[in-house]
């Protein structure tokens, strides 16, 4: 591939990484905020919704499928700002997800929502969670900036 192509692959990760990103602000910033002032039992049922649910979406496609394209794109032709990006994703989203994010869905998804141990478990998931999140949020846009400055430099 020639250097234009690979200019519009480092783009294209980078707004992909972007939207990502933005998928978890939300969550950072007003859907965690939200269930944390609805009753336990609802918001402990719309998150285990909601978890259920991402896996049938077009953001856990682009969530996972960043992952393997960046890494063949770095290898088939990188350049150090595209090494660091893919590696900023893998760590503090592919890998926080896979250690912090969805154990913690995992656990949460095998309670009734309305059982004592989902209560006393819900205020711990919300602080934990939405830490991990802020992570995922950051590394998420941190790598989309230079995923598009590798594209253009």
């Amino acid at each position: 591939m020639d250097s234009e192509i690979m200019q519009i692959v480092y783009l294209a990760l980078g707004f992909t990484s972007a939207a990502v990103g933005g998928v978890f602000l939300s969550f950072s910033d007003f859907v965690m905020r939200g269930f944390a002032q609805a009753d336990d039992v609802s918001a402990i049922d719309s998150m285990q919704g909601l978890n259920r649910t991402v896996y049938r979406s077009v953001f856990l496609t682009s969530f996972l499928g960043l992952a393997p394209i960046s890494v063949a794109a770095v290898l088939y032709q990188g350049s150090a700002l595209s090494y660091l990006a893919t590696g900023v994703y893998l760590v503090t989203v592919i890998l926080v997800t896979i250690a912090g994010n969805v154990p913690m869905n995992e656990k949460l998804d095998k309670m009734d929502n309305a059982s004592v141990e989902a209560k006393a478990y819900w205020p711990v998931y919300l602080k934990v969670w939405t830490r991990w999140n802020h992570v995922r949020t950051v590394g998420s846009f941190v790598a989309s900036v230079l995923f598009m400055i590798a594209a253009i430099s």
